[in-house]
């Protein structure tokens, strides 16, 4: 081959590759680009693409409704997966319908995610899916599901319509939202959702340890009255509306940590007859806006907002520069008057919600202080938390360990007798099973108020100091005489054994 017959080559491969570039960005042979195109025709081609957005933790509620919609005898569906190579961005159905700008994609089988829709359930949810659609009374359209992303900047589930004309492709669309709303999977659920990293979310539904009234260790002025607030207008719901009443209200429980915010909390969402419980903590918090809407949806319902104060004054979220909290009052305030909704916030810090909680009076009704238990509080804690275990404890000593635990939390209380146990399986069992007698709670005691154990009371929620003044506890008599034989013992047995603390 001679330089010029090269050169020639070259340019026409340099031409070919334009070619095909262009080819490639108007979507020509794209098998995709090709299946939407003939499936809704020329005429189909005119109509405007018209697109709905929905929060993420939706998706499985948007996978029900398709699912019921494409069942009806009237119309057949078919579906296809998109899928695109690794490091694309979404693309949308206005892409694959005229072929612009198109990345490479092709036809494959539907991927599918398993999506939790109730306790022990999950569904299977398409991603990236065309609902090919032949239609009795509107012809042959396409639905395009395009899942949450937000790791590529998309962060909610887009359904978009092509192939009718506006109207029609907002009342598929508005059908389609109707039997979202009707088999909701959230209706009457008590259901957790968590963020996850990429700005993901995870949805659980909870299975949450029975707790009824007796559980619940609060004086009982302060029980009575956060049960009035959030049970007792549920159960007075049509007599409140009768009356003209509004039914939506604001609990907040403020307290110490460890002092039973989410005990109590437990209590009230299993105790609120037929109700949706939504539970929303930390970074989830951003959802609020999403949430208050689905539980109009689904009302009488509950939101749950626990640990407001750890966000409270965050502007990370959303494009504004609002913080979390100030987005948490509008969503309360957006909620009509007689929707049937109980927002429950708890926080360890009421001094950071005061001002803003004052600056718009009527989000919270009602704030319940739950302090630390007093000493009949710690009396019947003892009793609830030594249910199932064979306690043989003198009055004596139980009336020793109620007044050394001044100050302590339930959370301290909880621990304690964990501890106890631990202490007795350190001896011989019974044949029948564990006995907690006088020596293990003692030994438990002395080892949660011992000086070096100041960190491990933090973290159980005992301020420094409140229940080991002067610096630490004295060892009760019993521990010392035990602890004293116990180094006599070691003494004679020589130095490979050392004492248990």
């Amino acid at each position: 081959m001679t330089t010029d017959e090269a050169r020639e080559f070259a340019r026409s491969y340099v031409r070919f590759l334009e070619s095909m570039h262009e080819l490639a960005g108007r979507g020509e042979g794209n098998e995709v680009v090709r299946r939407v195109q003939e499936h809704v025709g020329e005429e189909g081609r005119r109509h405007s693409v018209v697109g709905r957005g929905f929060a993420p933790f939706e998706q499985v509620n948007v996978q029900v409704a398709l699912d019921r919609w494409s069942e009806q005898p009237e119309r057949t569906v078919v579906v296809e997966g998109v899928t695109l190579p690794p490091h694309y961005g979404p693309v949308t159905l206005q892409q694959l319908l005229h072929g612009e700008a198109l990345p490479p994609t092709r036809l494959t089988a539907p991927e599918l995610v398993d999506l939790p829709s109730g306790p022990g359930r999950t569904t299977a949810c398409v991603r990236n899916g065309l609902f090919l659609v032949d239609d009795e009374a509107r012809g042959r359209f396409v639905l395009f599901a395009r899942a949450p992303q937000p790791h590529q900047g998309e962060p909610v589930l887009q359904l978009e319509l092509a192939g009718l004309p506006t109207d029609e492709a907002q009342k598929v669309l508005r059908e389609l939202d109707e039997l979202r709303t009707r088999h909701n999977v959230y209706r009457g659920q008590t259901v957790e959702l968590a963020p996850e990293m990429h700005g993901g979310l995870s949805v659980v539904f909870p299975e949450l340890p029975a707790t009824e009234r007796a559980d619940v260790v609060l004086p009982d002025a302060v029980l009575a009255r956060i049960e009035r607030h959030a049970i007792g207008i549920a159960d007075r719901r049509e007599a409140l509306r009768a009356a003209g009443r509004h039914l939506k209200r604001g609990l907040l429980l403020y307290g110490p940590p460890g002092t039973g915010k989410t005990h109590t909390t437990r209590y009230l969402v299993q105790h609120l007859a037929g109700a949706t419980v939504l539970m929303l903590s930390g970074r989830s918090l951003q959802l609020v806006g999403a949430v208050t809407q689905l539980a109009r949806e689904l009302q009488p319902a509950a939101i749950v907002l626990e640990d407001v104060d750890l966000v409270a004054e965050d502007r990370g979220f959303g494009p504004g520069s609002s913080p979390v909290l100030f987005e948490l009052l509008d969503a309360m305030d957006g909620a009509a008057a007689d929707a049937d909704l109980l927002f429950l916030l708890t926080t360890n810090r009421a001094d950071l919600l005061e001002e803003a909680l004052a600056a718009r009076p009527g989000r919270v009704d009602v704030a319940v202080e739950i302090g630390l238990p007093d000493s009949d509080a710690r009396r019947r804690l003892l009793d609830v938390y030594a249910r199932g275990l064979r306690l043989e404890v003198s009055d004596a000593t139980q009336d020793d360990a109620i007044e050394r635990m001044a100050g302590v939390t339930a959370s301290f209380v909880k621990e304690l007798l964990r501890r106890a146990v631990l202490e007795a399986l350190e001896g011989e069992a019974a044949p029948d099973g564990v006995v907690v007698k006088d020596e293990h709670l003692i030994r438990a005691l002395d080892d949660l108020l011992d000086s070096a154990q100041g960190l491990t009371r933090a973290l159980l929620g005992v301020r420094d100091g409140a229940a080991a003044p002067g610096g630490g506890p004295e060892p009760h008599p019993h521990t010392r005489q035990a602890y004293a034989s116990s180094l006599s013992f070691v003494a004679e047995a020589g130095p490979g054994l050392q004492p248990w603390r």
